[in-house]
C-alpha cells in the first residue's frame, strides 16, 4: 500500500506538471486525469492509515480488529469516484461532440458508480460481506451495471477511431482494452473473498487490488494523456486550434506551436489580421510638440 501510494503519488505530481501540454479541447481528460491520481493517492494514505489501524501485530502475525474492514470499505470510496473519472477521461478524447457527447458521459458515469455501489452492497454493507447470497445477489446486480458501462464505452470509442489518424487511434484502442480489461480483475477478486479465508488469502488480495489501481489508473492516464496529446497536434496542424507550444511525444515532434492567425469580433464583424512587429531601428521618441499635444487626463481634486 505504502508503495502505491507513492507511485500514484509520483504520477499526480507530473499530471500537473504536463496539464499544460494538452489544447483547451481536450482540457476535461487532464482535469478527470488530475482528480483520478489525486483522489488514488490519498485513498491509499488513508488505506495505509487504517491498515495500521485495523490489524495487531502479534508474533509471526497480523491479527485483525474492528477497523480492519475499513480497508476494504475505503477502496470503495475511492472506486466511487476514480472509476466514473476514468470514464471521463476517456469520453474526454473520443470524437462525440453536443448532445451525444454530454448523453454518453451521463450514461457512462451513472453507469459506473451504480457498478461501484451495488457491489458495494454486497461486499461491504449487507452483514458485513458475510452472507453469500446477498453478496451472490448484489454481484450479479453490479455486473449488469458493469456490462452496460462497457457497452456504452466500447460504442463510443468504435464511432471515434475511423475520425482519428492512426496513431490515435491506436493509442484510444490500447487505452480502452487496458480500461476495460483491468476492469475484470475486479469483480474476481470479490469473488475469492467468498471462497478464501485467512491472511494468506488477505495478502493476495490487497497485493492484487494494489497492482490492479496502479496499473489501470496511472497506465490508463498516462495513455489517454497522449491520445490528447496527439488531437492537440492534429487540430493545430488543421488550423481547427491554437496551442502555445510545439507538441512533443517519446522525443517526436508531432506539431509546431499554432497561432490564431485572425481576430474575430463578434459584434463588429470585423476581422483584424495581427500586424507584424516593426523592427526596432524604426522606433523614435516623441517631439516636445507631440508631448504637448498629449491631453491632461489628471482627475481634478475641486
Amino acid at each position: 500500500m505504502g508503495l502505491a501510494f507513492l507511485v500514484l503519488g509520483a504520477g499526480f505530481m507530473r499530471a500537473i506538471v504536463t496539464r499544460g501540454e494538452v489544447g483547451v479541447r481536450y482540457r476535461a481528460a487532464t482535469v478527470a486525469r488530475l482528480a483520478v491520481l489525486g483522489a488514488a493517492s490519498l485513498s491509499y494514505l488513508f488505506l495505509l492509515m487504517a491498515f495500521l489501524n485495523g490489524y495487531d501485530s502479534a508474533p509471526g502475525e497480523w491479527i485483525p480488529n474492528e477497523f480492519a474492514v475499513n480497508t476494504f470499505a475505503l477502496r470503495y470510496t475511492d472506486w466511487s469516484i476514480t472509476v466514473p473519472l476514468l470514464c471521463a477521461e476517456l469520453l474526454a478524447v473520443t470524437t462525440l461532440v453536443g448532445v451525444a457527447s454530454r448523453r454518453t458521459m451521463f450514461t457512462a458515469l451513472g453507469l459506473a458508480f451504480g457498478m461501484i455501489f451495488t457491489g458495494f452492497l454486497g461486499a461491504v454493507v449487507i452483514d458485513g460481506g458475510s452472507n453469500p447470497t446477498a453478496t451472490l445477489g448484489w454481484f450479479g446486480v453490479s455486473t449488469v451495471f458493469w456490462i452496460l458501462t462497457n457497452i456504452v464505452l466500447v460504442r463510443a470509442v468504435r464511432a471515434s477511431i475511423p475520425n482519428l489518424t492512426g496513431e490515435a487511434g491506436r493509442q484510444l484502442r490500447n487505452a480502452t482494452t487496458l480500461l476495460l480489461g483491468g476492469w475484470v480483475i475486479y469483480p474476481i477478486v470479490a469473488l475469492i473473498q467468498l471462497v478464501g479465508f485467512g491472511g494468506d488469502w488477505t495478502t493476495v488480495i490487497q497485493v492484487v487490488l494494489c497492482i490492479a489501481d496502479v496499473v489501470v489508473k496511472l497506465g490508463f492516464s498516462t495513455i489517454i494523456h497522449d491520445v490528447a496529446k496527439l488531437r492537440t497536434a492534429e487540430d493545430v496542424r488543421a488550423g481547427e486550434d491554437v496551442h502555445p507550444e510545439a507538441v512533443w511525444i517519446a522525443s517526436v515532434k508531432q506539431s509546431d506551436a499554432g497561432q490564431a492567425p485572425e481576430v474575430f469580433l463578434e459584434q463588429s464583424r470585423v476581422i483584424h489580421t495581427p500586424r507584424t512587429r516593426p523592427p526596432s531601428s524604426t522606433a523614435h521618441g516623441m517631439t516636445a510638440e507631440q508631448a504637448q499635444a498629449i491631453p491632461d487626463v489628471t482627475p481634478s481634486h475641486d
